[in-house]
């Protein structure tokens, strides 16, 4: 199992914006990413955070790389970022 985990750094205004990306493409993904097993969104006050399982780490990685992620998630939840994501692979120990 690998752990797929992703901050983002987000204004108050932004963070319900943001919620609803991932509201968006959580069904998507758990469709269409190769060993994807499940995607978490948990919401603070200084940022959200999008947790995604998936069966392995090359798929965590591929994810990362695919039309999905790139072309449809990233290009929506860029205008409403701060800085730059946090964007770390886990495998499971």
């Amino acid at each position: 199992m690998a752990m797929l985990e992703i901050t983002l750094k987000t204004s108050g205004a932004n963070r319900a914006a943001a919620a609803e990306v991932y509201a968006k493409y959580r069904g998507p993904f758990l469709d269409q990413a190769p060993g994807a097993k499940f995607k978490q969104l948990l919401v603070r006050e200084e940022d959200v955070q999008v947790l995604h399982g998936f069966t392995s780490v090359a798929e965590a990685t591929a994810y990362l790389e695919s039309e999905l992620f790139i072309n449809e998630v990233v290009r929506e939840l860029k205008p409403l970022l701060d800085a730059a994501p946090d964007v770390r692979v886990y495998d499971e120990a």
